[in-house]
């Protein structure tokens, strides 16, 4: 979609024509209840990109840039232009995200235009910072933690998109290794951070003798974690602290309602917990945090409301970035006691981000064999938290690992990438896309003649669900976890997609 600004004498018939389209789809896209617009207001206007705009009487690269959002030289950089002379009925493209790659191996971000000004940031070569505008020879640029800098233009390579590439969020998600096939996610962060916008270390969960604490799951060492966050800084990633109520007994999901029970048992139980969870974020130099309870008792939720508004009170306060994990669902009814719990509305009006985790289709015990995540399980949960909030809010939580279905003992593991090629090849099988749920799968028969189905993710399925985020309007994808993915999908996303970091709350 295509941001436009608000001028003198605009109103919405005049902008809905000048593009178009409908007064209705211009106020749907807006959530507008009122047809009463402001000089300098920002819409989004709901048309196909790439945008071409051709130039009126009294224009310039200035007032072009002015009312599209954007700056003058991403306009002559997209439209290669060596002059700012215009003339009546050039066309032009309009970007629509303009970003600057770092050129040298380090490079100061400082906090206003000039040498003589702080450096409040360093940046590595390679990372990406989004504009905001320029003045002279420096950029402003947004960092991690959505505060503006300025860079030095001879440092930086400025590149404007005008939406032909899809502009997604891509969230990873950071574990360390769970045994031989389930590496730990370092290796993929590190080499893959110019693809990241944000990454949620999932090191942390509620104290189950002292719930009102959070503790290190699995532990590690302090320093390990303040380099980690570093180095996501160092590339433009927002860092977050996942924090959760699992693994605490393998199978038993009752003491994970308990625990969490526990911690939002009462205001001065929920209030001890917020101040551990600042505590820790300002422990490691985190940018925010993503709440990740999975397991909740449905008598359970109004406290859970009231836990999630409390914390977003206190992170806004401070200036923290607040994200929300929460089980897929599809309506108001509370049909599925492990999403029940979760107020989507109410998550709307508290959070920065809701990642609603998609990957409960298939593969629960007694589910049968299917994809963990369909395109057509993506549209319905995504259709019903559009209807409780605006698309910036939603991330799309999709798994890059899949199954093996035993199908004449109704049991399933987990297969990663690897392992279901590795499957394949072993069984001389060849994999199938299957057209309708946009999944790779094959089936073979073991050493003791029983069925299988393997349904797993490869880079055509993760394409196919940053397209339907496009297509739904939503901020992007989450991919749990690194590490457990096809290599080819990093390839996919570089050469398909933008990848925008620092998303403004």
């Amino acid at each position: 979609m295509l941001t436009y600004v608000v001028q003198q004498g605009d109103s919405l018939y005049l902008i809905a024509r000048r593009f178009g389209i409908t007064v209705e789809a211009l106020m749907k896209a807006n959530r507008l209840t009122s047809s009463v617009l402001y000089v300098g207001q920002t819409l989004t206007v709901p048309v196909a990109l790439p945008f071409m705009y051709q130039v009126q009487p009294g224009d310039s690269l200035y007032s072009i840039a002015r009312r599209f959002n954007t700056t003058v030289d991403a306009i002559m950089v997209l439209n290669s232009l060596t002059s700012a002379s215009l003339y009546v009925g050039q066309r032009l493209r309009i970007p629509v995200y303009t970003e600057v790659v770092v050129t040298v191996e380090t490079a100061n971000v400082r906090s206003y235009a000039g040498t003589g000004f702080s450096v409040i940031a360093q940046m590595d070569r390679g990372a990406r910072l989004p504009v905001t505008g320029i003045a002279g020879d420096w950029v402003r640029v947004r960092l991690y933690n959505n505060r503006p800098g300025w860079i030095f233009r001879d440092v930086v390579n400025l590149v404007a998109h005008d939406g032909e590439r899809p502009i997604k969020e891509i969230l990873g998600y950071y574990t360390e290794e769970e045994g031989p096939t389930l590496p730990s996610s370092h290796q993929v962060f590190v080499q893959q951070s110019a693809q990241l916008s944000n990454v949620g270390m999932f090191h942390f969960r509620i104290n189950r003798e002292s719930p009102t604490q959070v503790e290190k799951f699995p532990v590690f060492d302090d320093s390990y974690m303040r380099q980690e966050v570093e180095f996501g800084h160092r590339h433009n990633v927002k860092m977050l602290a996942t924090i959760h109520n699992l693994l605490y007994e393998r199978g038993n999901q009752e003491v994970n309602k308990e625990v969490v029970r526990r911690m939002l048992a009462s205001s001065d139980t929920r209030k001890g917990f917020i101040q551990h969870v600042i505590r820790l974020l300002q422990t490691y130099n985190f940018d925010g945090v993503n709440i990740d309870f999975e397991d909740v008792h449905y008598e359970d939720r109004e406290l859970l409301n009231s836990f999630y508004r409390e914390l977003g009170r206190e992170l806004k306060r401070l200036g923290y970035y607040y994200s929300v994990a929460a089980p897929s669902r599809t309506s108001d009814e509370p049909a599925n006691p492990f999403s029940a719990p979760f107020n989507y509305a109410l998550l709307g009006e508290v959070v920065d981000e809701l990642v609603v985790m998609l990957y409960n289709e298939h593969g629960w015990p007694g589910s049968g064999p299917g994809p963990v995540v369909s395109i057509g399980w993506m549209e319905s949960v995504i259709k019903y938290a559009l209807t409780k909030m605006p698309g910036r809010k939603i991330t799309a939580a999709v798994s890059v690992f899949g199954f093996d279905f035993n199908l004449t003992t109704g049991r399933n593991t987990y297969a990663t990438y690897d392992m279901a090629m590795d499957l394949a090849k072993k069984y001389n099988k060849t994999i199938t896309f299957d057209q309708k749920t946009q999944t790779p799968m094959f089936a073979y028969t073991d050493e003791s003649g029983n069925e299988h189905e393997v349904w797993f993710e490869n880079a055509a399925s993760i394409r196919a669900k940053l397209l339907a985020a496009q297509r739904l309007g939503i901020r992007g994808i989450a991919l749990w976890r690194l590490g457990m993915e096809d290599p080819d999908i990093w390839r996919m996303i570089a050469d398909e997609f933008v990848v925008e970091k620092s998303i403004a709350p």
